[in-house]
C-alpha cells in the first residue's frame, strides 16, 4: 500500500513518468488527481492516528492482563469502551474531512495581510512607502495560469508602491515557466516590480531562463545584485539573492557561507531590504545590517494545526520561521506564505497570502 501511495504522489508530481504540468485545470485533474491526492493525504494521516491510539489502548490491554494474571479483579467500564470507540472514529474521520476543506475551499482563500514595519533608520522620503509581496507560485493545475493573473490583479489594486516576488514560480516542469512568466507580466508598481528565485527554480533548471523571461516583459530578477529605489533625492537599497542554505536541501548544494555573495552590496549609509527565498538567511542578514528580510519557502506549514498548538506545523522540523514577523537584533524578517501548494493542492491553517507592508519610522 505504501508503494502504491508513494507511486501515485510520484506521478503526480512529475517525479516519475516525467509527466507533463498543465497550466489549467482540466476535467482528469478534478476528476482523478485531485481526489487522489486528498485520498492519499487524508488516509496517511488517518493512519497515524491509528497508530497513536493504539499505543495507549495497547498499554491498557496489557495492564487487564497482569492484573489477571495476579488475580486483581476489574471490570471494563462499557461506557469508556464506547468512549474510546467514538474517539478512535472521529480521530481518524478528521483527516479526511480536514483534507476535503483544505482542498475546496483552504487553498483559495487569500488573505491580504498588512503589517507596518518600523525602520528607525528609513528616511522621511520613505514614510509610509508600500510594497506588496508575492511568493511560491508554483503554477500547475491546482494554481492554473488564470488564477495568477487574478491573483496578479489583486496585487495591483492595491496600489502599492513598490511589488517583489520571492520565489518559486515553477515546481518541477520547466516548461511552465513560459506561462507563469506571462500570467504576472501583468503587473505594475510606480517604482518597478523586482523578484529573486527559489530552490524549485534551481531544481526545474530555469533560473537563467526564468530570469530572462521576466526582464523582456519588465520583471527584474536579482540574482546576487542590488537596485537603488530612489524617491525625493534619498534611496532604499533593494537586494536580491538565489535560494541558499547551510544544509542540503533536496538536490541544492549548501552554501558555505550564506550570504557570502551579497555582503559588498549592503549599504550602511540607508535602508537595506532583501528578497531572499529561504527564510533561514535571515541571522547572517541580521548580522549584516539588512534592515528587512522578505521570505517564503515554507508556505506558512501548508497544513498547519497551530490553532490547536503553535508547534504542529510542517515547516518548524527544517526552520523556526515559518510564517509571519520576526525580529532580531540589527534585522526583521517576514516569511510570507505563498500562492500556490507543494505536494498535495491542500491548504489548513495556512491560507495563501498576498502581503503588504507599511514602511513608517515611528
Amino acid at each position: 500500500m505504501l508503494a502504491f501511495y508513494l507511486s501515485a504522489f510520484g506521478y503526480y508530481t512529475g517525479l516519475i513518468g516525467g509527466r507533463f504540468t498543465p497550466v489549467k485545470l482540466s476535467a482528469p485533474d478534478v476528476l482523478l488527481s485531485a481526489p487522489l491526492c486528498w485520498w492519499i493525504a487524508s488516509s496517511l494521516v488517518a493512519f497515524l492516528l491509528v497508530l497513536l491510539l493504539a499505543v495507549p489502548r495497547g498499554i491498557a490491554a496489557a495492564v487487564r492482563k497482569l492484573r489477571s494474571r495476579f488475580g486483581a479483579s476489574g471490570i471494563e467500564s462499557p461506557a469508556r469502551r464506547h468512549f474510546l470507540e467514538r474517539t478512535a472514529a472521529i480521530a481518524t474521520g478528521a483527516p479526511f474531512v480536514a483534507g476535503a476543506y483544505g482542498l475546496l475551499y483552504g487553498r483559495l482563500n487569500l488573505e491580504t495581510t498588512s503589517p507596518k514595519i518600523h525602520l528607525p533608520r528609513l528616511s522621511a522620503a520613505f514614510e509610509g512607502f508600500r510594497i506588496c509581496q508575492l511568493s511560491d507560485i508554483h503554477i500547475g493545475p491546482f494554481m492554473p495560469a488564470g488564477e495568477i493573473h487574478k491573483f496578479a490583479a489583486i496585487a495591483n489594486q492595491l496600489k502599492a508602491d513598490l511589488i517583489v516576488l520571492t520565489g518559486d514560480y515553477v515546481t518541477f516542469d520547466p516548461g511552465t515557466q513560459y506561462a507563469v512568466v506571462e500570467a504576472l507580466a501583468g503587473l505594475r508598481a510606480p517604482f518597478g516590480v523586482y523578484g529573486s528565485l527559489g530552490n524549485h527554480d534551481a531544481w526545474a533548471g530555469v533560473e537563467n531562463s526564468i530570469a530572462e523571461l521576466f526582464r523582456r516583459v519588465g520583471i527584474r530578477i536579482l540574482r546576487a545584485e542590488a537596485v537603488p529605489i530612489r524617491s525625493r533625492g534619498e534611496e532604499l537599497n533593494l537586494i536580491g539573492v538565489d535560494f541558499e542554505s547551510q544544509r542540503r536541501f533536496g538536490p541544492s548544494a549548501p552554501v558555505k557561507h550564506l550570504l557570502a555573495d551579497i555582503e559588498p552590496l549592503v549599504a550602511r549609509d540607508r535602508v537595506n531590504i532583501l528578497l531572499s527565498h529561504n527564510p533561514d538567511t535571515f541571522g547572517r542578514a541580521a548580522e549584516l545590517g539588512i534592515d528587512l528580510s522578505m521570505a517564503g519557502h515554507t508556505h506558512g506549514g501548508q497544513a498547519a494545526l497551530e490553532f490547536i498548538s503553535p508547534e504542529i506545523a510542517p515547516s518548524r522540523l527544517v526552520t523556526p520561521y515559518v510564517a509571519g514577523w520576526f525580529s532580531r537584533p540589527g534585522g526583521q524578517l517576514y516569511v510570507n506564505r505563498g500562492i500556490g501548494t507543494i505536494g498535495v493542492p491542500i491548504r489548513i491553517g495556512a491560507p495563501p497570502e498576498i502581503t503588504v507592508y507599511e514602511l513608517t519610522r515611528g
